[in-house]
């Protein structure tokens, strides 16, 4: 199981697999189960693609990850991919419209991070 965080411009952190663009991170969930998915909305001037094209994604194929946190600093970004994903989320996936907490940040870094299995 991995963690994958989706940004173009942010650093990765420790212990996630980034991805820089959405077509990298819909590969990654396509191929592997997915504990803690981060989204960003905008990837670059330069790409057509956003978030957007993840959530849809997942809505479509119904495979979700276990929680996904939206980083974004777009708030009108992040309040339309949670509530397209609040719609269509599976019972126990934890969804939250932020970035992740410092704790989750640290505890999978260190390895530490309670995932349940």
């Amino acid at each position: 199981m991995i963690h994958v965080y989706l940004d173009d411009s942010r650093p990765c952190p420790r212990g996630f697999v980034g991805a820089k663009d959405a077509q990298e991170c819909i590969a990654l969930l396509q191929d592997w189960e997915v504990d803690i998915l981060s989204l960003d909305h905008d990837l670059g001037w330069m790409s057509k693609q956003t978030g957007m094209d993840v959530v849809v994604w997942l809505t479509q194929q119904r495979k979700f990850p276990r929680a996904i946190y939206i980083h974004t600093s777009s708030s009108i970004a992040c309040t339309q991919m949670y509530q397209i994903l609040l719609a269509a989320k599976p019972d126990g996936m934890a969804l939250y419209p932020h970035r992740m907490p410092d704790d989750v940040l640290m505890g999978v870094a260190q390895g530490t991070y309670p995932s349940k299995l």
